[in-house]
């Protein structure tokens, strides 16, 4: 018998997050995990890969529901189903930019729940194979790298989602560090002038090419900590070859020296 769906749902409501749960519990689902915010959607989709979002469109936040579904699923390819309300037509209209899986209009039964996360599942499954290789390859493997520090950009520069050592790394809690943008975090510098370097992070994004810092350069944090780096920036592209992020890589430059 093979395992059941495990969902991740994302909504600040407990009212709704409650509703849900029962929903989905009684039909069989598995609750991977429940989250308040966009940002916290994308760090838990990828350290748990759950089968299937269920995200609230409106969710409190910097960054809102449609952008952390078009994240979710450019990064990950986890399908989302969005809950919206039906008179929000600003929000509804930007729906589709995040291409998710299924909508669901509230107020709404237990039977519109399972039959729209059904229809999104077997239609996600269908076509699995065809998605070509995930941007950030094993996620969980990423999250849990004790010596490369990962973070991902929006197109603005702002920080959506870092790993662990990324947070150690950049000495910033990761709920504090989201949706801020990169150079409030740290900055590029000549590790001999303490100069600032120049911003790669826009370069990349205009030239759609990685930059690397192999040697000399130095990440410093917005608390003054230092650290000589191995640095690669560069974009990260969806499933259609569109630009989709930023990928930040960090390395500690240390060189052993034999005698």
């Amino acid at each position: 018998m093979p395992p059941s769906p495990r969902i991740l749902i994302a909504d600040n409501d407990a009212v709704i997050t409650h509703l849900l749960s029962t929903m989905l519990q009684k039909k069989g689902y598995t609750i991977a995990g429940i989250v308040g915010t966009g940002g916290d959607a994308l760090e838990k989709c990828a350290t748990l890969a759950p089968d299937l979002v269920i995200l609230d469109a409106g969710i409190a936040g910097p960054m809102d529901g449609v952008d952390a579904a078009y994240y979710l699923f450019g990064l990950f390819h986890v399908p989302v189903v969005l809950v919206a309300g039906k008179t929000d037509e600003a929000r509804l209209d930007r729906l589709k930019l995040a291409y998710p899986a299924g909508v669901l209009f509230k107020p709404f039964t237990a039977a519109e729940v399972t039959t729209v996360m059904d229809i999104a599942l077997f239609a996600h499954a269908d076509r699995a194979a065809t998605l070509p290789a995930l941007p950030l390859g094993d996620s969980r493997k990423m999250m849990d790298n004790p010596s490369e520090a990962v973070i991902v950009l929006d197109r603005k520069g702002r920080i959506i989602l870092l790993n662990t050592f990324a947070a150690w790394f950049v000495d910033i809690p990761a709920p504090e560090a989201r949706m801020r943008y990169w150079r409030d975090v740290m900055m590029f510098v000549n590790d001999g002038t303490s100069e600032e370097l120049p911003d790669p992070v826009a370069d990349v994004i205009r030239r759609q090419s990685a930059t690397i810092y192999d040697s000399g350069t130095a990440v410093v944090t917005r608390t003054s900590k230092r650290r000589k780096v191995l640095a690669t920036i560069r974009p990260l592209r969806d499933g259609r070859d569109r630009f989709l992020a930023v990928l930040v890589s960090l390395r500690e430059d240390v060189k052993k020296v034999y005698m």
